[in-house]
């Protein structure tokens, strides 16, 4: 789950982390109220941001500045109500219901830190980089040597070493060094204590010069663990309904795993790790899924007519691939279920079911017996995957 850059920084603030002062706004009179009240607090520059769920904000027009707080109302309402487009919103962008409005920072340098989950060495990692403010896959792809990390042992936690190899790897001096540590140290207890899958500060940025220069986190992205948010009722409910895909929520509330993807051939598999295969089967076959979609163990009737109902809700989907391994349910009521649910709703694509494991022949003369149009069964993986991605094609 994601949370927007203002949620965000209020989580920082909690962990002893310095960001900009700053409040959300949901209409240009209240973003005017908020510039006035930091111009009263000796704020004599402002920045209007857009919150949406993706990056690249500036480069789609969604960041700009503000000479006076005069000028505040009037940006803040050029940006709301917009669809803005970046780089991570896809074509159709996201619509701009509220803005954040800070206090613009002084700027020495920007610093790149962040913390993510890393399954190699069952740890967190802590990335960092003097090239602050860029994508860090263009800066891996450019200056590898400029990104530095350490990684955490879960049992041992972040030691102090590790914050000063990264200070100096930052080229940070003493009483920087210093501010660094207790900065990591509070992203890192967030970090764990608040179940995070990310934490990235893209600019980190020094302000000001000597030793009065002060860190703070001039933007911030966090993202947490979707299965630990039954232990994290505060964090739950920072969700912004509206920001997600309508139908990655509709499959939340019917116990579906979906992801909307841009191909063609719509995907039903139960289990993530078979979905996954079939996806790259599917890419293997020369064709592009259009989702991934795994309906878990227990793929009965109705939970296929759900899936069903999500995946015939993508207007690009051409063919569905339905790749099921009977292991806890028998292949033969799978086979039932999906006949049944595909005779009701009526699905007027081809159909190409792949069934193995528990009572799979019995499952397969059910799904040849069906009599529906345009429903193929499958022995092996490639098979399913050469006829659907044939059929996306109308071949």
């Amino acid at each position: 789950m994601n949370i927007h850059e203002f949620q965000a920084k209020s989580l920082l603030r909690q962990f002893g982390v310095a960001v900009p002062q700053g409040e959300v706004a949901n209409t240009p009179q209240a973003a005017a109220a908020v510039a006035e009240a930091l111009a009263r607090g000796g704020a004599s520059g402002f920045v209007v941001k857009a919150q949406i769920h993706a990056g690249g904000r500036g480069k789609g027009g969604g960041v700009k500045l503000a000479s006076s707080a005069a000028e505040v109302p009037r940006i803040a309402a050029e940006i709301l109500g917009m669809t803005l487009v970046t780089p991570q919103t896809g074509p159709g962008g996201r619509l701009v219901r509220r803005v954040l409005v800070e206090a613009a920072t002084p700027i020495d340098r920007e610093l790149y830190l962040a913390l993510t989950l890393d399954r190699g060495s069952e740890g967190f990692a802590i990335i960092a980089s003097t090239e602050g403010g860029m994508d860090i896959e263009e800066v891996a792809a450019r200056t590898p040597q400029a990104i530095h990390t350490q990684l955490v042992d879960p049992n041992l936690g972040l030691r102090p070493y590790q914050s000063r190899k990264l200070a100096r790897a930052l080229q940070l001096g003493a009483e920087q060094s210093q501010q660094f540590a207790a900065l990591l140290g509070g992203l890192y207890r967030l970090f764990v204590e608040r179940d995070a899958s990310l934490i990235e500060i893209n600019p980190l940025v020094l302000s000001g010069n000597g030793a009065n220069a002060a860190l703070l986190a001039l933007d911030a992205k966090l993202g947490f663990d979707d299965n630990a948010l039954f232990r994290q009722p505060q964090i739950a409910a920072l969700r912004d309904a509206e920001e997600e895909d309508p139908r990655e929520r509709r499959a939340r509330e019917s116990g579906l795993a979906y992801v909307g993807l841009d191909g063609n051939v719509g995907c039903m598999v139960n289990g993530a790790g078979l979905a996954m295969a079939t996806l790259d089967m599917i890419t293997a076959c020369g064709g592009s899924p259009a989702n991934f979609l795994d309906a878990g163990g227990t793929a009965d009737r109705e939970r296929v007519k759900q899936a069903f109902k999500l995946i015939l809700q993508d207007e690009q989907v051409r063919a569905i691939l339905i790749n099921i391994f009977g292991g806890i349910v028998r292949c033969d009521l799978i086979a039932e279920g999906v006949t049944a649910a595909a005779a009701e709703l009526g699905v007027g694509v081809p159909l190409v079911v792949r069934l193995q494991g528990a009572e799979a022949r019995r499952g397969r003369e059910i799904l040849d017996r069906a009599g529906l149009p345009g429903l193929r069964s499958a022995e092996t993986l490639r098979q399913a995957a050469e006829l659907a991605v044939a059929a996306a094609r109308g071949s």
